[in-house]
């Protein structure tokens, strides 16, 4: 799931300080699971709005309203009746919905309200770890299901580095060095061989905006 957490408020008001009337756009999923864009969450940051507004003598009006997806085009349509009556619109979505909520709305102001951390796990209630950066080389067969760009300090394909310190990695540690752990965890199954073979050079296909189309799907949406 992608995890986010909110923008500090102060930065919030400061973007918002020329307009009047927003609405505020929560979304029902990742964002709402990690508590930071969720229908309780949009309630919450526009009652802060108000009380700060109304404190500075300029007041706002505000609207809310929470989507299932904003990163699916279907959901955002329930938006189309609603965006005329408001001036700005605040997205408590990631970094993908708020653009996507930009692309449908593109003659208002979208500003985003969370800052998009990573893609992560929940490991347990409010507990969440990154455990992949999406860069489009995925290793993790070769390196026993441990990813060496998300837990290595330095993104290492091929490794460890000499900065390995009794299993911990030279930047900090307390961050358990990736390639010790990859080590590990290949001896245990019989998979060492794995650690010598050269991972060639990645083509980091994440630098640059990516789109991927299902093959079952792709004849039907470029027809």
């Amino acid at each position: 799931m992608i995890v986010a957490e909110r923008k500090p408020f102060n930065e919030i008001k400061e973007m918002l300080k020329d307009y009047k009337k927003v609405l505020t756009i929560g979304c029902g999923t990742c964002v709402a699971v990690c508590l930071a864009g969720g229908e309780k969450e949009v309630e919450i940051l526009n009652s802060e709005l108000i009380i700060a507004r109304k404190i500075d003598k300029d007041p706002i009006v505000t609207g809310a309203f929470t989507v299932e997806r904003q990163c699916d085009m279907e959901f955002l349509s329930e938006l189309d009746a609603k965006v005329d009556e408001y001036d700005a619109l605040l997205s408590m979505a990631c970094g993908a919905g708020i653009q996507f909520l930009a692309e449908r709305f593109p003659d208002i102001p979208v500003f985003p309200a969370v800052d998009t951390s990573f893609i992560g796990v929940n490991r347990d209630v409010g507990w969440y770890e990154e455990k992949c950066r999406a860069c489009g080389n995925c290793v993790l067969g070769m390196t026993a299901g441990i990813c060496p760009v998300t837990m290595c300090a330095k993104n290492l394909f091929n490794g460890p580095c000499g900065g390995t310190n009794s299993g911990s990695c030279e930047i900090d540690p307390d961050q358990p060095c990736a390639w010790f752990k990859i080590y590990e965890r290949l001896a245990s199954q019989n998979r060492l061989d794995n650690i010598i073979e050269i991972c060639p050079p990645t083509d980091w296909r994440n630098q640059k905006p990516r789109t991927i189309m299902q093959p079952v799907y792709k004849e039907r949406i470029l027809a």
